[in-house]
């Protein structure tokens, strides 16, 4: 995991611990997880608009293409 071995990441757990203090850590998880909770959602968002703008653009591009003039269809 990112290259730290558990040494590592209890070191960096107890000066988190240190600085935050023991009372802020679950108020500070709960925050970063609804941030990353809105992130995904908002990301979600933007390719669902994404896709369905290009799907109503390659469907429109389409129905142009089949369409004819009347004129060409008396000919």
């Amino acid at each position: 995991m990112f290259g730290l071995g558990p040494w590592e990441l209890l070191l960096v757990f107890l000066a988190i611990l240190l600085l935050f203090g023991a009372k802020r850590l679950p108020e500070i998880a709960q925050g970063m997880g609804k941030g990353i909770r809105e992130f995904k959602k908002a990301m979600k968002d933007t390719t669902d608009e994404l896709k369905d703008s290009v799907n109503t653009d390659s469907k429109t591009d389409a129905s142009a293409g089949k369409t004819e003039s009347p004129k060409e269809e008396k000919k």
